[in-house]
């Protein structure tokens, strides 16, 4: 963080740190904040001075806050126009952006006290249409996890047992330690530093303790990391976006649609689908703030829909000839 807020001018610096310190942001969150915000900010000092340079060149650290009471709503459409256009940025990313200006404006506005008027409160966001999240089938998961092998293949079985079964996310899972373990619960630290128990079934258990049996125990730079890399330090999050892939393709699957993510999406649509789970108790195991994140999930069973429609007590009606 420190390298970023180095190039910040102090309002921003000061609304970053508050979301790190005090909203309990993570620092790839922050980070976010920083790249949507200076670009902004760089394209409305470009925009008010009529600058000819181009937005990534313009230095910002002059801004102050008599310069940000001259910005209105127009101005903030006029930037969305220009990430559009200029951009090509897709509904997604503005969006994003949109939730950046409103959490920035809003801190100045109601805990800063810096600006009389919020321009950003009636700010729409785009639409994003939601697509259905790619899965591997119960077969393919299956078929996934027989073809590991490998040097490391106790550890990488490991983490794609976690990743199919508990439905974690990458930094979660390459955040566990061993002290995190306590028999069959296993505390993860998710978004925004929220900690949260993940319950490990049989295969979990069975797939760690496989591993521990053959994980480097001398020489480490992080004793307490579960799962360790061949330089004796924590596995990082290439390591294992690098290893899923690999072993999806060695399985025979299609390595382009499938990712640690998508490990993510095939738990929780098994658990929805076989496990018959309540949608409040997925919520809580996949670590969702908002319920309507984990409803998607209740949509993608499209045997289930089917089968539905063909149990209909109509579904053989025939009108009397």
């Amino acid at each position: 963080m420190k390298e970023y807020l180095e190039k910040c001018p102090r309002i921003l610096k000061n609304f970053l740190i508050h979301k790190q310190t005090i909203e309990g942001k993570s620092p790839k969150t922050a980070k976010e904040y920083y790249f949507d915000l200076s670009n902004f900010l760089k394209y409305m000092k470009k925009r008010k001075q009529r600058l000819e340079t181009e937005v990534e060149e313009i230095d910002i650290m002059d801004i102050d806050v008599e310069f940000i009471k001259g910005i209105d709503l127009n101005d903030l459409y006029d930037y969305m126009m220009y990430v559009s256009n200029a951009k090509n940025n897709k509904a997604r990313a503005m969006a994003r952006k949109v939730s950046s200006l409103k959490s920035f404006f809003k801190y100045l506005n109601v805990k800063a006290k810096l600006i009389d008027f919020n321009p950003a409160k009636e700010l729409d966001s785009p639409k994003i249409v939601k697509s259905l999240p790619r899965y591997l089938e119960l077969s393919e998961s299956k078929q996934l996890l027989n073809s590991i092998e490998g040097r490391n293949k106790e550890r990488d079985y490991a983490i794609i047992t976690l990743f199919l079964n508990c439905g974690m996310r990458l930094n979660e899972l390459v955040g566990i330690n061993l002290s995190h373990i306590k028999g069959n619960r296993l505390t993860v630290l998710g978004k925004g530093n929220k900690e949260r128990t993940v319950y490990l079934n049989e295969a979990c258990i069975e797939a760690i303790e496989e591993y521990l049996k053959v994980r480097p125990k001398t020489g480490l730079l992080d004793e307490d990391a579960l799962f360790i890399s061949s330089q004796k330090k924590r596995v990082s999050d290439k390591t294992v976006q690098y290893l899923v892939k690999k072993h999806i393709r060695e399985a025979g699957l299609d390595a382009t649609k499938y990712s640690t993510h998508k490990l993510r999406h095939t738990s929780a649509t098994l658990m929805y689908k076989y496990g018959k789970v309540d949608i409040r108790a997925l919520q809580e195991i996949l670590g969702h703030e908002n319920l309507n994140t984990t409803e998607i999930y209740t949509h993608v069973d499209s045997d289930e829909i089917r089968k539905a429609i063909e149990n209909n007590p109509l579904a053989e009606f025939k009108k009397e000839k």
